[in-house]
């Protein structure tokens, strides 16, 4: 929500002091691993919590405002206003302003007195846009900037007291949309989707109708991407509800999962406080993140690998996933060792692999993955960046049984290629 001057005015009654710049919307126009994940940050643990999911279950009028607003103004605007629901910038690289006022007590105080949250997090931006920081054009960098993005927000949220359940919802200004920058940002936001859900959070996303809106309701069945739990739509229609217009088809987001920012830019006084806003329409409902599918294949997960006579065993390295790891001499010719795995469907899929790294080992090892339209070669460097998940990309993968994820020893590079294990995750 783009960052413009405005001020928190109190009358003499409430003694208040200006508010910084606040942000408001571009209207629409035309085996067990060896070792474990990084876990995000917890933050400052909060002293006391959210009163249930934010914002839950809610239909009705809310206003945003890039700071916080003081104790005496929440509680004017709970007596007099229309609005029940407040958005709150909790996390994000990209916001403008301080927020004295946003504390995990400030936060409890809210929900207690009957307030509904908004949390939002501003942070990167389409590639190709004019806000920053900026989001890779790469499109699985994109995807672990969307994950990022989400251990940030959740962190802020737990330090704040809003707890498990909630909706976090991500700020992506108003871009020129084409065809690559779309594909960024749904890479971006599938990755903020799936990171979050492991969270125990909902995912929604701010735009623009004529942008982020449009390409990420376009989207709604391409398996290609993680769907979004609400969506928040910025048109400056002066409308209160929940209609996309052109933006967004009916059918889609249908089930209490939309926010409308139907107006902004707006001064309003209401018991004798006068702040500027934007205006939102909320009908959305609390709900449970959906479990995500995902199945790990080691090299000793019992028919889940095989390779032949030239492979070797070892436990050398303790970057290794389990007990040990499966390495060969490269050489010029097809000796795939295979990871098998069951899928629930034909959809697509991020597929991860984990290695353990040495100056010995290849730095050119060509994983194979066996997609829908045949075998896709992905050389990884494993020389580095081992002991971790790395993400090979999102593939189309057909349902059932049989060799997903191979190893082969044709490699152009020099060292031993290994083959560790591999992770398969519904995308």
């Amino acid at each position: 929500m783009r960052a413009i001057a405005t001020a928190l005015t109190l009358l003499a009654v409430l003694a208040a002091a200006a508010v910084p710049a606040q942000a408001s919307a571009v209207p629409a126009r035309a085996g067990t691993p060896a070792v474990a994940e990084p876990q995000p940050a917890a933050g400052t643990a909060a002293t006391v919590a959210a009163v249930g999911p934010q914002p839950g279950t809610f239909t009705g009028k809310g206003f945003d405002t890039c700071t916080a607003p003081s104790q005496a103004a929440m509680d004017a605007w709970l007596t007099a206003s229309p609005y029940r629901a407040v958005g709150v910038y909790i996390s994000g690289g990209s916001r403008t302003c301080a927020q004295p006022n946003l504390t995990a007590t400030w936060v409890a105080d809210q929900t207690r007195k009957g307030w509904r949250l908004i949390p939002i997090e501003l942070g990167y931006q389409a590639p190709c846009g004019t806000r920053t920081p900026k989001m890779s054009a790469d499109l699985a960098t994109a995807r672990g900037q969307g994950r990022t993005a989400a251990d940030s927000a959740a962190a802020a949220a737990v330090a704040l007291g809003i707890g498990a359940g909630s909706t976090l919802y991500n700020d992506i200004e108003q871009y020129p949309s084409n065809a690559s920058c779309r594909a960024a940002v749904l890479s971006f936001l599938s990755g903020w989707v799936e990171r979050l859900h492991t969270r125990g959070y909902l995912a929604g996303m701010y735009s623009s109708g004529s942008s982020g809106i449009t390409d990420v309701c376009a989207a709604y069945h391409d398996t290609r991407y993680l769907r979004l739990d609400q969506i928040w739509i910025a048109w400056w229609n002066g409308v209160a509800d929940t209609d996309g217009g052109t933006y967004c088809a009916d059918d889609r987001y249908a089930d209490q999962q939309r926010l409308h920012q139907y107006a902004g830019d707006v001064t309003e006084t209401w018991g004798g406080v006068t702040m500027k806003i934007d205006r939102n329409y909320l009908d959305v409902r609390a709900g449970t993140p959906p479990a995500t599918w995902s199945v790990t294949v080691d090299n000793a997960t019992s028919g889940g690998f095989s390779a032949g006579a030239a492979w070797g065993t070892s436990a050398y390295s303790g970057q290794r996933y389990g007990a040990d790891y499966r390495f060969a001499a490269p050489v010029a010719s097809s000796d795939v060792a295979w990871f098998r795995a069951s899928l629930p469907a034909t959809g697509s899929y991020e597929v991860s692999v984990w290695y353990p790294a040495d100056p010995g080992y290849n730095d050119r090892t060509p994983y194979l993955v066996a997609t829908t339209t045949g075998n896709r070669s992905v050389a990884v460097d494993q020389r580095t960046g081992g002991g971790r998940w790395v993400s090979l990309g999102v593939f189309t993968l057909p349902a059932g049984t049989g060799d997903k994820v191979g190893v082969s020893r044709w490699s152009a590079g020099t060292g031993y290629v290994v083959a560790d294990a591999v992770r398969i995750t519904r995308a």
